[in-house]
């Protein structure tokens, strides 16, 4: 590890001193000092994702959802999302296409949620549906939209022929 050599240089005056110089090696200490941080490396965690639960319930067939209080949202293709209030059979508003910006599906749900609290003094039920034709992204960011907005009742649930039938309608399947 270290080491001490004699060091045997005449100063001026004559006399002889007899002086050490060290030398320490450092190679045990980088060797311990990499295993240390290879060591650390593979011991931490990274940066977890953060991902919401949802809770899906039994498929029972059939739901009772008031419609007066139910947003219908259908994903379409090319980020193309048609929303209305109440059922596919009888829609209480204009099913209306929108992406998904600031003013888009978010402001939809905004207004509708205030309009059915307004109405009915309950929280509002949104209906998710995905097309054939819409990506996994279109999904995450409507749930994403929901969670922005404040929308604690949602299901995603699967398209009816009626819904496929309204977005060819509206040219976004």
């Amino acid at each position: 590890m270290a080491e001490l050599t004699a060091s045997t240089s005449k100063p001026h005056g004559g006399v002889r001193r007899n002086r050490m110089s060290t030398r320490i090696d450092l190679t045990a200490m980088v060797d311990l000092a990499f295993l240390l941080i290879t060591f650390f490396i593979l011991t931490t965690t990274l940066s977890k994702p953060k991902a919401f639960n949802v809770a899906m319930p039994e498929d029972t067939g059939e739901m009772n959802v008031p419609a007066s209080r139910t947003m219908t949202i259908c994903l379409g293709k090319n980020d193309q999302v048609v929303s209305y209030l109440g059922l596919t059979e009888s829609p209480i508003t204009t099913p209306k296409i929108t992406g998904f910006s600031k003013e888009g599906i978010r402001q939809q749900i905004i207004e509708l949620s205030k309009q059915v609290t307004k109405t009915s003094g309950k929280d509002m039920i949104v209906l998710l549906k995905a097309s054939d034709h819409a990506v996994y992204q279109d999904m995450v960011g409507a749930l994403d939209e929901l969670h922005i907005a404040g929308v604690d009742r949602y299901a995603i649930v699967d398209i009816t022929p009626k819904e496929v039938a309204l977005l060819k309608q509206k040219g976004v399947y």
